[in-house]
């Protein structure tokens, strides 16, 4: 062997290389199985013979620098930025409605106004009819009494 192993690193890879080729080999056999009869599940079965399969964890300190689904898709930010522009429509919403609201308020503060100034009008000329009426009937009454004056003494 002219192979150089150190710490096994190429000779491991050439073994790895080696399986991975019988592997993707088709053997042609009546089977349709290649030679050895050995199925695809007893494949997966790693044994002393067979290349060992690399881990497959992740290091800790890759996976403390992948983004987290949070950052990754700024969803803190975005979370933020949708309960402002809610919280500003609700605000902007009850400031409309408040303005919707002042004619309906103009309204009704007109309708109390012109039917209490009504009421003030009617009261006043009450008053005056009152009064006017009141003269007249007094008129009327003196001129009753003088004309049953005179009838008097004209007898």
């Amino acid at each position: 062997n002219d192979e150089i192993v150190k710490d096994g690193s190429e000779r491991d890879d050439d073994d790895d290389e080696e399986a991975l080729a019988k592997i993707d080999e088709p053997e042609d056999t009546d089977s349709g199985r290649g030679g050895d009869e050995v199925t695809e599940s007893e494949r997966e079965i790693t044994t002393s013979s067979d290349a060992p399969i690399p881990s497959t964890t992740i290091p800790s300190i890759i996976l403390k620098n992948l983004p987290t689904f949070n950052s990754a898709f700024c969803f803190d930010e975005r979370l933020m930025s949708l309960e402002t522009t809610f919280s500003e429509y609700r605000q902007t919403n009850l400031f409309v409605n408040v303005v919707s609201a002042i004619p309906g308020i103009v309204h009704q503060y007109m309708t109390q106004q012109i039917t209490e100034a009504i009421r003030e009008g009617v009261q006043i000329q009450t008053y005056r009819l009152q009064d006017s009426l009141q003269q007249e009937n007094d008129e009327f009454l003196c001129n009753i009494d003088e004309n049953m004056k005179k009838i008097i003494k004209g007898q």
